[in-house]
């Protein structure tokens, strides 16, 4: 935080410095108040539209960048025309793009690496799980003979239930899905259930199914079950209550249509107008950068889908549809 507010301190100094250089050549005299407050004005207007994220850069470039700012104030200490001292203040523009769209690239390949990361462990795990499960059946299979042999029904009925219900959490996530969703669905799944959560899958046809990369269908899925999990993890703990998440999806007149619930806190207004819209804009506490809702919005957008959501007696509700066409 303390190096965020450092940089746009320096970056509305370098501003004002520039503008007011820029316009000691015009006819009329402009206070250096009004160039500060132009300067403060345009930096906080990209503070509030743009995720800035420093630390994807290495300090020396930021340095670079800076110094390279500074120098080129020194072109205005010539007496030359208004058009040409415009240059330098172009370039200074140019360079804050550069550390802006630099920043951003960077951080999200770091992001994708990441999730690619922690995506490759969970299909490894849940395959891991599912042939664990398929080299333990005969032996389940034997168990339950043995015990209906002897006449203990009970215990077979028991230890059935059991086995039907482990079989049952691996089976929600993996039906029909590619490996890298089946992963996500499952691990999704398991977080929930480790953290006393209510989860439900009514799938009516594989979430592979969607007209995506597999790449976009994680993203979307992770970050909507993962916003719903916190979520409902806070209101767990606030109404020590079990929190609900489901999630539908199914097919309707040319539109795959996607559903995701959850129990949520209130939500204040301010964050629901700008929520999935605005990089940085986020209903959980400090640490989080916002940028999971973005990114769902960005998914829905480009392949030309829609996206609403609604907040209604303390449950969140998401709604996504994209048409049927690849």
């Amino acid at each position: 935080m303390k190096t965020h507010k450092l940089y746009w301190a320096l970056t509305a100094i370098l501003g004002t410095v520039h503008l007011q250089a820029l316009v000691m050549n015009l006819p009329w005299k402009t206070p250096i108040y009004y160039t500060s407050l132009l300067a403060l004005g345009i930096a906080y207007f990209i503070y509030r539209k743009s995720a800035l994220n420093l630390s994807a850069l290495e300090v020396k470039w930021h340095i670079y960048l800076f110094l390279m700012q500074m120098i080129l104030i020194t072109f205005y200490i010539a007496d030359l025309p208004f058009l040409i001292e415009l240059v330098p203040f172009l370039i200074f523009i140019g360079l804050e793009a550069v550390r802006q769209a630099g920043s951003k690239k960077l951080h999200t390949l770091s992001h994708e690496l990441q999730q690619f990361e922690e995506q490759r462990n969970h299909m490894n795990e849940t395959f891991r799980i599912v042939r664990s499960e398929r080299h333990d059946f005969l032996k389940h299979v034997s168990a339950v003979h043995f015990l209906l042999e002897n006449g203990k029904n009970k215990e077979a009925k028991d230890y059935l239930d059991e086995l039907v219900g482990g079989y049952e959490e691996t089976n929600l996530s993996i039906k029909g899905e590619r490996g890298i969703v089946a992963g996500a669905l499952h691990q999704m799944y398991k977080t929930a259930h480790a953290a006393g959560i209510s989860i439900v899958y009514d799938l009516d046809l594989p979430l592979s199914s969607l007209p995506f990369s597999d790449h976009n269908i994680v993203a979307l899925i992770g970050n909507l079950l993962s916003n719903s999990i916190d979520a409902s993890k806070e209101w767990q703990e606030a109404h020590k209550e079990q929190a609900q998440i489901s999630l539908q999806f199914y097919k309707k007149s040319g539109l795959y249509i996607l559903i995701c619930k959850n129990t949520a806190m209130p939500i204040p207004n301010d964050i629901l107008d700008q929520l999935y819209e605005i990089y940085g804009i986020t209903t959980k506490s400090d640490g989080h950068a916002g940028l999971g809702t973005k990114i769902i919005h960005d998914i829905v957008n480009e392949h030309q889908g829609y996206l609403d959501f609604v907040y209604k007696k303390e449950e969140f509700t998401v709604k996504i549809k994209i048409p049927a066409i690849r």
